[in-house]
């Protein structure tokens, strides 16, 4: 027997959800605290539901829908529907995406978006199924670290620094710069020319603060760039706690700083850090349309993997 249920948020369902994802998603694992956290750093301005479906007792798969913060409409909204690869066509993915429908349907949404990746092909196919098309591609791509050779890029650091600019981290300002967090946030959300599929809406700096409390933040792996005492560009290093794999985070200089090397100067810090934690690999993801920040990766070496897809559908059914 099928059946849906609401998410509780206790412990048991957060390690079932973390079986389920990490079972969908073997190549990018999470572990329970990890999703919870993320949870409880989510914008109070947007509605978020989760529900799991069981067989037989078991939770097998985990559905979620909500308004996404940084492209925030109120009728628009991103959803996932994942079911145990195990357990597949048996409709446990079509119950939870009608139960996804019905509990948005008092806000008349006019658009979703659903994310998944090119290889996927089951997930591919369930979006294409229910009207969703390709709306926006991006690459994720992954440096070996220990084939990585420094000495193609002497100088370059030298070079970025002689045009003015000086290189820290954020543990070397965090406590001695008050200004370090509000101009962190300031880069962060102010850096938007990144291609996106809605108007990006940054969050405010109470809610934005929240995602460097948790310890996968590396103060040692976030390399900032200033001039003077301005902060001008940043890049970070994310850890996970179940991968000894790093993320890249967001890697940004104002406009009037760049072509001078700046945030390849970043790059090759981070990566000068990854070696040094012995860290084997560091991803990143950019868009398609970003040849800015793909040309630099490229030049570095990463390896582009198969494409994160932005799926998007209007076709909202009558339920």
């Amino acid at each position: 027997m099928i059946t849906i249920r609401a998410f509780r948020g206790d412990d048991a369902d957060y390690a079932a959800y973390a079986a389920v994802r990490n079972a969908v998603f073997p190549e990018y694992p999470y572990t329970a605290a990890e999703l919870r956290s993320f949870d409880e750093k989510r914008d109070a301005r947007c509605f978020y539901a989760r529900v799991l479906v069981e067989i037989d007792g078991q939770i097998v798969g985990e559905a979620h829908i909500g308004h996404m913060a940084w492209m925030f409409n109120p009728q628009i909204f991103d959803l996932g529907v994942y079911v145990h690869p195990e357990y597949r066509r048996r409709g446990a993915g079509s119950l939870l995406y009608q139960q996804l429908l019905a509990t948005v349907a008092k806000f008349e949404p006019r658009a979703f978006l659903h994310e998944v990746r090119e290889d996927y092909s089951d997930g591919v196919r369930f979006a294409q199924q229910r009207g969703f098309g390709e709306e926006r591609r991006i690459w994720e791509s992954r440096l070996n670290v220990r084939a990585f050779d420094p000495s193609r890029f002497t100088g370059a650091i030298e070079r970025a620094e002689a045009s003015g600019i000086s290189f820290t981290t954020a543990a070397e300002l965090i406590g001695r710069d008050e200004s370090f967090w509000r101009q962190l946030h300031a880069l962060d959300t102010t850096v938007t020319d990144v291609p996106s599929p809605e108007p990006l809406t940054p969050p405010d700096f109470a809610t934005w603060i929240k995602y460097f409390d948790s310890p996968n933040f590396i103060p040692e792996g976030m390399f900032i760039a200033r001039d003077g005492e301005r902060i001008v560009g940043s890049s970070s290093l994310w850890r996970r706690e179940s991968s000894n794999e790093l993320d890249t985070g967001f890697t940004g200089v104002y406009p009037q700083y760049r072509r001078r090397g700046i945030a390849l100067a970043l790059k090759l810090q981070a990566i000068n850090y990854a070696n040094q934690v012995g860290a084997p690999i560091i991803r990143t993801e950019n868009d398609a349309t970003n040849r800015g920040m793909l040309s630099i990766n490229e030049l570095l070496g990463f390896v582009k993997q198969p494409a994160w897809l932005t799926m998007r559908s209007e076709q909202v059914p009558q339920l």
